[in-house]
């Protein structure tokens, strides 16, 4: 079958690879009918991360049920399906509490500490979902039904992962109807948490970021006022809009934030990164005693980074000030079966259609053209949808 390979820095192509097998009997074989790029493929994309060549990329996938383990009880072959980026077993502490982005049980392989995750480095030896075909381990757990047929395919294709890890930044901010909110990135996964902001009744929404047309999307579908950090300081942007400090945070950047008081030949340049630059604004945008949800990817090691101490994963975070103001923060990665099945429940009542963040639906053969035009955050790229 075909499938997204990353073959080193900055390339991607596709390949053929051997089509997946039933292992054990809670899995199922899906036939992918939508995939998405994710910006955080980029990361292991741009070279940034520890991945090997060969790894098949893709934590986004939904599908057709083609194959059913002896032990799935719940799901038949034909079944529409939307699969969590998380890969979770559904009976460890962690996924009993509900915090299935760490599983205790699915990853002894990988660097992390708990969950594991399709096609991601450290995250367990599972392939990724941009390909024909994927596997599906602990499938009755981990699969969502859909309605059959392809009614809201680009809007379920987000329930992987942008919808909900977007839900999920309001809700480590602990968002509140008529509260204000200033969230950081305006990418895909900022769009979502702007769009959840709104859905939830946020009373005002200040969306960060240099992209234009990211900007008008947040603008038009949100109701966010959006915030432009190279036409001047967002902190003092925001503050003087809303007439004080918002009262919750989300950071939907992570550690490749750019900082606008450095200068480069290009906007991206990890010359101009600076990875404790949005906690910090965060810190001094939001009012004392608010909250900050904290999305955005931060990793322990980063070869790439600017300094020494961030290829550490350490950052010069404003800890005194965030103290100071008796702030709270909650971080890590969503877990996505905690939201996906009322943010679908949503979408099928026509209540939310996150698909306006969607910008492109290509074949899989398309894949490295398209890693490598939002690599350049290209205007009008916001989400790329692959259909294999």
């Amino acid at each position: 079958m075909d499938a997204v390979v990353y073959k080193g820095e900055h390339e991607v192509a596709v390949e053929e690879v051997e089509e997946p097998e039933i292992e054990n009997p809670n899995d199922v074989i899906i036939d992918v009918t939508t995939t998405c790029i994710c910006g955080s493929d980029l990361h292991m994309y741009e070279g940034r991360t520890a991945a090997d060549s060969g790894l098949v990329f893709g934590h986004e996938p939904m599908g057709i049920v083609d194959e059913v383990g002896e032990g799935v009880e719940s799901l038949s072959v034909g079944d529409r399906v939307s699969i969590p980026f998380n890969v979770a077993c559904g009976f460890c502490e962690n996924c009993e509490n509900g915090y299935t982005g760490f599983c205790q049980t699915v990853n002894d392989t990988g660097s992390v500490p708990a969950g594991g995750a399709y096609g991601y480095v450290g995250m367990g030896p599972y392939k990724g979902g941009q390909a024909d075909r994927m596997r599906v381990p602990f499938a009755d757990f981990n699969a969502l039904k859909l309605p059959d047929g392809d009614e809201h395919e680009d809007a379920f294709a987000l329930l992987a992962d942008i919808f909900p890890t977007g839900w999920h930044g309001t809700e480590l901010a602990n968002l509140q109807p008529g509260e204000s909110v200033a969230i950081f990135g305006g990418g895909p996964v900022g769009l979502m948490a702007a769009y959840s902001a709104k859905i939830k009744g946020a009373s005002e929404i200040y969306v960060v970021d240099r992209v234009e047309s990211r900007l008008d999307l947040a603008e038009e579908h949100c109701d966010a006022t959006p915030i432009n950090f190279e036409e001047g300081n967002p902190v003092e942007q925001i503050i003087d809009e809303h007439g004080g400090e918002v009262d919750k945070g989300v950071d939907a950047v992570g550690y490749q934030a750019v900082d606008p008081d450095k200068q480069a030949d290009d906007a991206y340049d990890p010359a101009r990164e600076n990875p404790a630059v949005v906690l910090n604004q965060l810190i001094r945008t939001v009012r004392p005693t608010g909250k900050l949800g904290i999305i955005g990817l931060y990793v322990p090691e980063d070869p790439g980074a600017p300094d020494e101490m961030a290829a550490q994963g350490r950052l010069g975070i404003d800890f005194g000030k965030l103290f100071e103001k008796g702030q709270r923060l909650g971080t890590g990665q969503c877990n996505v079966k905690e939201y996906n099945r009322e943010l679908r429940d949503l979408i099928i009542s026509g209540r939310a259609d996150p698909s306006f963040v969607v910008s492109h639906r290509v074949g899989l053969e398309e894949a490295p053209e398209m890693y490598d035009r939002f690599d350049d955050r290209e205007e009008g790229f916001t989400k790329v949808l692959l259909e294999p």
